[in-house]
């Protein structure tokens, strides 16, 4: 994301000190050129040039190479670590980089932190919304869905469409459905739905994946048991079930205190993330983290990660991680922080007690914005 907005003009606020940009751009840079222009096309390989961040020059971009790194000559990388683009982007033009947290910075272990929510939702359904008990012996395959599928919540169905809205995959449940019944569902091409809310849901996050796998257990179960599930339970109401016992699971605090209690179960390690923060700021640029999670849970999740940087090692829990950034936003309720009218009740957070106070919001470090849902 891009915005040539100062964050404190977007947040509707005196400027801050110093000032933050959300990934801004500053007014004299021009358009990212494609690799395959003829500008860049003599470049390097593939016509795709990279910048040095310590010196701002542009060079050519070598295979298997990194140039972003200061003082390090260029060294061969693994394909899996390499990044792939189609367009390039003048690093000289922005002042400022930001990062959300939850699977952005702390990518989650999907073999136990979507296994956590999934136990944690079923419970909620059981305890909370009168489901039958055996739904507690229900196991989750993590490796089974997949992001970019589309759940179908009137018929209880999983779709995989192409580019063109076409069904080319359809399972009801687990069942694949025939063509026949493709067609007669989803083949009008006169009436083709728009597979969008509020009759279908987009499964386009790692957070959906577990709730996914458990609707399509719940389309099999009510199938096999229409009894069994709660009295007038339709599969629309269903899937709101789940959403709703998922939300309680995040509200309640279920899982983030099993995943701050052992962070290494639950969290990927990433020994680059300190590096790449520390890279940007002797480049020059701001950093700053903005995240749906509140304090208390934000602190431990980036003590984790930053941790085997820190050279306190006399305590397992600090606050040094704070050094990486000029400005850290919790409880940001996104996507609406990003709308003007529910920007309201910005609280300074005091990092060793978490008390919220007015903040100063020339001077302060940790923002809460404050979200009456949470």
């Amino acid at each position: 994301m891009l915005s040539r907005r100062p964050l404190a003009a977007a947040l509707r606020l005196a400027p801050l000190s110093p000032p933050l940009l959300l990934f801004f751009a500053s007014s004299s840079s021009s358009s990212p050129a494609s690799c395959s222009s003829p500008a860049a096309s003599a470049s390097g390989p593939r016509g795709c040039s990279a910048l040095r961040m310590d010196s701002g020059a542009v060079e050519p971009a070598s295979t298997g190479a990194i140039w972003s790194t200061p003082s390090v000559e260029p060294r061969s990388i693994s394909i899996g670590k390499q990044i792939f683009c189609n367009r390039s982007l003048n690093m000289r033009n922005i002042t400022a980089v930001g990062f959300d947290m939850d699977y952005t910075l702390a990518q989650y272990k999907p073999e136990t932190f979507e296994a956590l929510a999934y136990h944690g939702t079923i419970e909620k359904l059981v305890k909370d919304l009168n489901y039958p008990e055996e739904l507690l012996t229900w196991q989750f395959d993590w490796k089974y869905m997949v992001r970019g599928l589309v759940l179908d919540k009137k018929r209880g169905n999983i779709l995989k469409m192409d580019r063109h809205k076409y069904v080319k995959v359809a399972y009801h449940g687990f069942r694949e459905m025939s063509k026949e019944e493709k067609v007669a569902a989803y083949g009008s091409t006169l009436i083709r739905d728009s597979f969008d809310e509020p009759d279908y849901a987009l499964i386009d996050t790692l957070f959906s994946l577990g709730e996914a796998y458990l609707f399509a257990q719940l389309v099999d179960f009510m199938d096999s048991n229409p009894a069994k599930v709660p009295s007038g339970t339709d599969y629309a109401l269903m899937y709101r079930d789940v959403r709703s016992a998922v939300d309680l699971c995040h509200r309640d605090g279920t899982l983030k205190r099993m995943v701050a209690k052992e962070p290494s179960r639950y969290i990927n390690e990433d020994l680059a993330i300190v590096p790449m923060l520390q890279m940007l700021r002797k480049s020059g640029r701001s950093t700053f983290l903005v995240t749906n999670s509140l304090w208390d849970y934000t602190d431990v999740v980036m003590n984790y990660l930053c941790g085997p940087h820190m050279s306190d090692v006399s305590s397992s829990h600090n606050q040094k991680w704070l050094e990486y950034f000029d400005v850290v936003i919790t409880g940001s309720s996104k996507p609406s922080f990003f709308h003007d009218d529910n920007r309201t009740g910005l609280f300074e957070v005091e990092p060793d007690s978490g008390k919220l106070l007015n903040a100063d919001l020339q001077e302060s470090k940790v923002v809460l914005m404050y979200n009456p849902f949470l």
